[in-house]
């Protein structure tokens, strides 16, 4: 059995200004879907693009930049409507106050898509190619936002057998009882597997416009959907219907979505040629 080591939250205190590990996750992040952005624009069908369909550097630039104002605002408008909404209607004012916590994946995915809409609208260019081009991209970040939360020992798993060997203490949960360290679960499997099975599967010489992001909403939806079953519910939601926590149910729908987004583009032609 393994005790949370207790990690100072304040990287750095710079006076009166303090630097959170959770905030440097954060530009890890984007540092990250940068530097794979950047290596994006030499894989097919990105690389073979000419004139005004073409993929630069800025468009990567472009994408970050609103991916970021659609992460922070789904993220918080989902977290207010998908966890507490009957809170936030009564308090609305607090629904800006970001710097108490309350983030949402979900509202976060819902933030981003639009944010892609946004971009394949101004510069012309089919919604599901820059949604294909994006999705191997995200995982490292989603891998580094739990990397977040086990700095800030939130998030903490369901109690586990007091014989599984990396069984961890999370004393801030008011239990010295072993669990799941489910952050580390999902920095696994949502984060680093994700990551490797999407950017393998996107290098691939013959698919379809739309089958990554398909698999990133499958692949991501399903990692999450077992995850939950060993992470802690939200103790102001507990379990739901069916004995499923809100994060599975949130899932569901984008399973299904990606299931549709998946057979529906398996009846188009391959948008890549075979090399």
């Amino acid at each position: 059995m393994l005790m949370y080591p207790q990690i100072d939250p304040v990287a750095l205190q710079l006076g009166p200004l303090s630097i959170h590990w959770y905030g440097l996750t954060y530009l890890a992040a984007f540092a990250l879907f940068m530097f794979l952005g950047i290596r994006r624009l030499r894989h097919e069908p990105f690389a073979s693009l000419t004139g005004p369909q073409a993929w630069t550097r800025k468009d990567v630039e472009d994408i970050l930049f609103l991916g970021v104002m659609g992460v922070v605002a789904g993220g918080r408008l989902g977290y207010c409507l998908f966890y507490k909404p009957g809170y936030y209607l009564s308090h609305p004012l607090e629904i800006f106050y970001i710097w108490q916590g309350g983030m949402s994946f979900h509202g976060g995915l819902l933030g981003v898509i639009l944010a892609m809409v946004w971009f394949a609208r101004s510069r012309q260019r089919p919604w599901l190619q820059v949604a294909d081009f994006v999705a191997p991209c995200v995982p490292t970040g989603l891998a580094a936002g739990r990397v977040g939360n086990f700095i800030n020992g939130e998030l903490w798993g369901r109690f586990s057998s007091p014989d599984l060997p990396w069984g961890m203490v999370f004393p801030q949960s008011g239990s010295m009882l072993p669990r799941h360290p489910s952050q580390v679960y999902q920095f696994l499997m949502e984060g680093l597997l994700l990551f490797v099975l999407l950017w393998l599967y996107a290098r691939r010489p013959q698919r379809r416009q739309g089958e990554v992001a398909a698999a990133f909403l499958i692949g991501y939806g399903v990692f999450r959907f077992i995850a939950e079953y060993f992470r802690e519910p939200d103790a102001f939601l507990g379990i739901l219907s069916l004995g499923m926590s809100m994060g599975q149910w949130l899932c569901l729908p984008m399973i299904l979505a990606g299931a549709a987004l998946w057979g529906w583009a398996h009846r188009r032609p391959a948008s890549v040629p075979a090399r």
